[in-house]
């Protein structure tokens, strides 16, 4: 794992997919599958071990009285709940954040975040747009939050990186340098990062940001993913993410560092979707 020292809003307005209904031949072979689905999504909180899963990062800086007055609390409590509501959505997390690990990141100063995970662009957009989603925006976010950062990635690592409840997730957003393209950042840090190995047990998941309108320049996502708070500070000194921070560093400009925690889900809270 490397750490890179260190809503764009998905709310456009695709074409929705509609699907003709199966013919009667199809309707039990469909049925059996759908079961499938939904049994294997019961049976574990995990999120999905999608291969180049399309992830999603909201940055929330929440109002002082809002948290006071327990309406951030709320506005997590909506969040999460989309994990049952909206198609498509593999992965979600919404919580406070644990501590901010660089001066980008205390300059930006967010409070909380929303972690979501799709298997295609497409399942991203129809998340965005589904009533569900816009209700809890309209109706939680945008009364509570002062300020949001949002970024938007494919995964270029080449193994998934699930997130359990319990874990522990670091978060890296970073501007490159002026005439330093992203795609290089993120062939040097796919380098850098098989170089390093699964250092302490990392799983990371990193890509250059599609969609910029409300990323605040920030160009480059990615997480790295622990089973836990203890495993995230064990890697701090370690020398091979040393070497792979260096490898990268010459290309970094400004970079937001995080931790954040996915708790446990309370009892009958809804868990997290998984593929």
């Amino acid at each position: 794992m490397i750490c890179l020292k260190a809503f764009s809003s998905p709310l456009h307005l695709p074409t929705l997919r509609r699907l003709a209904p199966p013919s009667s031949a199809l309707r039990t072979r469909v049925a059996a599958s759908a079961s499938a689905s939904a049994s294997a999504a019961a049976m574990s909180t995990s999120s999905s071990a999608v291969a180049a899963p399309v992830e999603h990062i909201v940055l929330l800086k929440a109002r002082p009285e809002s948290v006071a007055s327990g309406a951030t609390a709320a506005m997590v409590s909506t969040l999460q709940a989309l994990a049952t509501q909206v198609p498509g959505l593999a992965y979600i997390h919404a919580g406070p954040i644990l501590r901010l690990r660089s001066p980008a990141a205390e300059a930006l100063g967010p409070t909380h975040l929303l972690h979501s995970r799709y298997a295609t662009k497409q399942d991203l957009s129809s998340y965005a747009t589904h009533p569900a989603h816009v209700a809890a925006v309209q109706g939680h976010v945008l009364p509570n939050a002062l300020d949001t950062t949002a970024i938007d990635w494919v995964n270029a690592a080449e193994l998934p990186s699930p997130v359990s409840p319990g874990g522990a997730v670091r978060l890296t957003l970073a501007k490159v340098k002026e005439g330093v393209e992203v795609a290089q950042l993120v062939e040097k840090v796919a380098a850098a990062t098989k170089a390093a190995g699964e250092a302490k047990g990392a799983k990371v998941s990193f890509g250059e940001n599609f969609s910029p309108a409300r990323a605040k320049g920030y160009q480059f996502g990615m997480v790295a993913v622990f089973d836990s708070v203890e495993e995230l500070d064990a890697v701090e000194g370690d020398g091979k993410v040393e070497e792979a921070k260096a490898a990268v560093r010459p290309l970094l400009d400004e970079v937001v560092v995080l931790d954040f925690v996915v708790e446990p889900a309370a009892g009958g809270a809804p868990a997290p979707a998984s593929l």
